[in-house]
């Protein structure tokens, strides 16, 4: 009687290891920017909100977008190798004792030329290397989420794209400043400040990758 509960319970913790998250919805469709109030009191036609012949399409505002392109290369290497050793050595005898030392060599073998002898040898050497090396090349829009004092930018942009039911999303938050947006309003990635790129996936490919959650767990408590 006291097994079918137990077997309910594990299978309850199967399926729900199996659920995947779903994506929540983004800033940018939860933020909805004030539209600024038509007025046509003073018999003009023109209004806040109207683009001149004359007038900058960089990103600049609240709200305005910029395109950025993604491009990180990074690489990193390191060596080191280390050798220590030690020897020493020894000795000590009395090979004359006032006349003595052939009485006492005759006693149980005794030989005053040998009293103490000892000798150490110690040796250690260690290498070691790391290598790693990534790249990430993109092109994504981002949007402008505040202006600094100084004039800065700072914008946050998320790319969504699903293919066979496999979720890829990347993130990118930083600071820009507005010399460095091209008059096509874009920017590179290396110009961001306190830039944070995050590139992640989820699906059927991505579960593969990983090993199951009772893999996870004999791995942590196995003890050998």
């Amino acid at each position: 009687m006291v097994r079918y509960p137990v077997f309910l319970t594990l299978l309850l913790l199967v399926a729900g290891c199996g659920h995947q998250p779903t994506a929540g919805a983004f800033p940018a469709r939860e933020q909805r920017l004030e539209q600024p109030v038509l007025s046509y009191a003073n018999g003009s036609l023109w209004q806040t909100s109207s683009t001149g012949l004359s007038d900058d399409l960089k990103a600049r505002r609240v709200g305005d977008t910029l395109t950025v392109v993604v491009s990180e290369q990074t690489s990193a290497s390191k060596e080191a190798s280390t050798g220590t050793g030690r020897s020493g050595s020894v000795a000590a005898g009395i090979p004359n004792l006032l006349g003595m030392e052939t009485k006492l060599a005759g006693l149980n073998g005794m030989d005053l030329t040998k009293l103490l002898s000892a000798s150490t040898d110690t040796a250690y050497s260690g290498t070691g290397s790391t290598t790693r090396k990534d790249n990430l090349t993109a092109t994504m829009t981002a949007r402008v989420i505040d202006v600094l004092s100084n004039g800065n930018l700072l914008i946050e942009g998320r790319r969504n794209v699903m293919v066979n039911h496999e979720d890829q999303t990347i993130i990118l938050e930083g600071t820009v400043r507005p010399r460095d947006i091209t008059p096509d309003n874009a920017i590179n990635s290396s110009l961001i400040a306190d830039a944070r790129i995050t590139y992640s996936g989820n699906g059927v490919i991505s579960d593969r990758q990983r090993p199951g959650w009772l893999m996870n767990i004999i791995d942590t408590i196995w003890p050998f």
